[in-house]
């Protein structure tokens, strides 16, 4: 009886050693991600900003270096750029959710800002929102950026006040180097 006890015992424990020495298959990104590709590498961009309750209006130019982090499930940029009210500089990590199926984005510059955006792509065209507070007021951003091939887009972003109508904040092109 001790015997097969024991034989029992070393069974059980092989088993228990062989299931916890395998590991798991590694995730892949999928599909949806990889048309987030299209940012990957070195952008120049130049636009106008509107006068605005927000800020002056004026020219704004800026470079951005997007990369994929190890994995390939986030695209990470680097942004450097001057506007009317000064230097601007800002990470961002863009990804996508799968259960909500929309594209997201973070970002932190420094002006303190922090940015969380959904993103949705239509044909050539995507399209980012969000909502911030100012002064305890809500006011919903849309970034729209139409591809115009593979190393130009031009952008929008308009602003819509609670209870208001967008109005353009933003337009200008980037150029991929």
């Amino acid at each position: 009886m001790r015997r097969t006890s024991a034989t029992i015992l070393l069974v059980v424990l092989i088993f228990a050693i062989t299931a916890m020495s395998q590991t798991p298959p590694v995730p892949k990104p999928g599909t949806e991600l990889k048309k987030l590709d299209y940012f990957a590498g070195t952008w120049t961009s130049e636009g106008e900003v509107k006068p605005s309750p927000f800020g002056p209006g004026g020219k704004i130019t800026g470079t951005d270096h997007l990369e994929w982090m190890e994995g390939g499930f986030f695209l990470v940029g680097h942004s450097n750029g001057s506007t009317p009210m000064g230097p601007e500089k800002a990470l961002s990590v863009w990804g996508y959710d799968p259960e909500e199926k929309t594209y997201t984005y973070h970002e932190f510059n420094n002006s303190g800002e922090a940015v969380f955006a959904k993103g949705t792509l239509e044909g050539n065209s995507w399209t980012w929102t969000n909502e911030n507070k100012m002064d305890g007021k809500v006011f919903k951003g849309r970034y729209s950026i139409k591809q115009l091939s593979p190393t130009s887009y031009t952008f929008k972003f308009e602003m819509q006040p609670e209870g208001g109508e967008w109005s353009t904040v933003l337009e200008g092109k980037a150029t991929k180097k």
